[in-house]
């Protein structure tokens, strides 16, 4: 199955999660939080963030100063995140109740494009398969119709014992 281009709202203005609901399923938290809304999900299967990129992002003070550019191995850190939270909605746990999904692998990444202060990230990610605690998925981030970045990568759930 090919990644469509262009994902569709839930015709409402806020989208189908802003980022009240992310902090819920996410652990992340600034400055490493790097979704700013969820605009479809499908359980199970794929879903469909925005992460707006801006000159405010801490990142940019290094990368690079004269031409900030953000890094590509956030890029992919923003699709693991994407990911992370279509596996606790389609799990029906939080990190609240001790669960945490770790980055586990990585294959086939390639950067296709730039991203720049100004540009919105849309992180299509779907799963291409779970089993247990694994689960494999593909990614792919557009600033419009262009394609930045792609990739197919792994996380891991794993809880934590509570006492």
């Amino acid at each position: 199955m090919q990644p469509t281009n262009k994902a569709k709202d839930d015709g409402s203005e806020r989208g189908l999660m802003d980022i009240h609901e992310i902090l819920k399923y996410l652990p992340h938290r600034y400055p490493f939080l790097l979704i700013d809304r969820i605009i479809k999900l499908e359980i199970g299967q794929s879903v469909v963030a925005l992460k707006n990129v801006t000159m405010n992002e801490l990142f940019f003070t290094g990368h690079f100063p004269q031409r900030p550019v953000m890094p590509g191995v956030l890029i992919l850190e923003a699709m693991a995140q994407a990911g992370g939270v279509l596996a606790y909605k389609s799990m029906n746990t939080t990190p609240s109740d001790g669960v945490l999904y770790y980055f586990a692998g990585i294959d086939n990444a390639r950067f296709r494009r730039v991203v720049e202060p100004g540009d919105q990230l849309r992180l299509e990610v779907k799963v291409l398969r779970s089993k247990r605690d694994i689960w494999k998925l593909e990614g792919f981030a557009y600033v419009g119709d262009e394609l930045a970045c792609s990739a197919e990568f792994m996380s891991a759930c794993k809880t934590e014992e509570r006492g």
